[in-house]
């Protein structure tokens, strides 16, 4: 395909496009030479795999078949749980890394994860001019609104990937709602999927923003910059709509390099009201307040999967004097009035995990 083609139809059109408006995708050509990452690609699905659908820029699945046409945007992809890719390309082949419309190839996937589905690139999107599309050309553009209030800012934070961090900014999202309506939820790091936004917006937000918003795919093997960048772009679109508390998510585990850098950044750390560390198991959190204590963060809270065993948190509070708080306690706004009075480190009321121990005693 050397000359330039418009479009053909159907096409489905993922998350990681929701930015890019349908009339822009004018016309294709036969790649040349080696795709930029953010590079947008039209592409056939060759063989389906482990991501049997995608997801629209509306957040509807939609399944995969044989020989359906997708819009792609070349990127990497870490995700410790499924898998690890990069922006690369295997002749005109290519691997999808998830269902938001990221492809890469993949370098290495998880025990419990099937191969990737397969895609075959048909060409390089272009506008009508034939200029070749990125996903950067249609993110949006920092600007410092003019004396507004900076909101109180909560980060969550997790031992690893499927630690619970989504659910907890779900239910604290829920809890901040009952004194203010005003709540923001931003997934600063990862690779372009909706379903965390999605959700908080179906918790209440009145925003959910990501880094997708920037026009970037994925941060993985982003700098510390080019992070802090994107964290400005999306404070500064919280702040213009006048938003009162920003909870911020960041991917995957402490270990992860970009997520570790941001702790460890002061840049970042100067605004942030509060912590809150969702951990997987008990060990997984006492080793994360270990270790973000080292980095001098001390979290408000535990929270996460931990949370949902009585006999773990039991556990856990053998070595750490830190409250842990279940997705209810979140929604009950108590830990949220804490935060905003600035007195989150004063006890909170214990989760009663005494039944439990006495069963376990009892059995021992």
């Amino acid at each position: 395909m050397d000359r330039l083609d418009s479009m053909p139809e159907p096409v489905k059109i993922p998350y990681a496009l929701k930015r890019v408006p349908r009339q822009a995708l004018a016309t294709v050509r036969r790649c040349v030479g080696s795709p930029e990452p953010g590079s947008l690609l039209l592409a056939r699905v060759d063989r389906v795999g482990a991501d049997t659908a995608i997801e629209l820029t509306d957040g509807r699945r939609s399944e995969l078949h044989e020989g359906d046409r997708i819009a792609v945007v070349l990127g990497n992809r870490y995700a410790e749980a499924q898998f690890e890719g990069y922006a690369e390309l295997d002749g005109d082949r290519v691997d999808l890394l998830g269902p938001g419309g990221v492809c890469g190839i993949v370098r290495s996937r998880h025990s419990s994860q099937g191969v990737p589905t397969r895609l075959k690139i048909i060409g390089a999107i272009r506008d009508r001019l034939g200029h070749v599309l990125k996903l950067s050309d249609f993110g949006i553009q920092k600007y410092q609104p003019a004396s507004l209030s900076i909101p109180r800012i909560v980060v969550v934070c997790g031992s690893s990937m499927r630690s619970g961090k989504t659910y907890a900014a779900m239910n604290l999202i829920r809890g901040l709602l009952r004194s203010s309506p005003r709540v923001a939820g931003i997934k600063l790091t990862g690779a372009a999927d909706g379903r965390d936004s999605f959700r908080w917006i179906d918790a209440g937000a009145a925003l959910a923003l990501d880094f997708v918003d920037c026009g970037c795919a994925s941060t993985y093997l982003s700098s510390l910059d080019e992070l802090l960048a994107i964290r400005d772009v999306l404070f500064a679109q919280v702040r213009s709509a006048g938003m009162e508390w920003v909870i911020v998510e960041l991917a995957d585990g402490l270990l992860q390099r970009e997520t570790a850098e941001l702790l460890q950044s002061p840049r970042f750390r100067r605004d942030v009201s509060a912590w809150l560390l969702a951990a997987a198991d008990p060990l997984a959190a006492v080793a994360s307040a270990t270790l973000l204590k080292g980095w001098g963060i001390e979290p408000a809270a535990v929270t996460g999967l931990v949370t949902q065993s009585p006999l773990g948190v039991v556990e856990a509070q053998q070595m750490l004097d830190l409250p842990f708080v279940t997705a209810s306690q979140l929604q009950s706004g108590t830990l949220a009035t804490r935060i905003a009075e600035g007195s989150f480190r004063t006890p909170l009321e214990p989760l009663d995990a005494s039944a439990g121990l006495e069963r376990f005693l009892e059995r021992a």
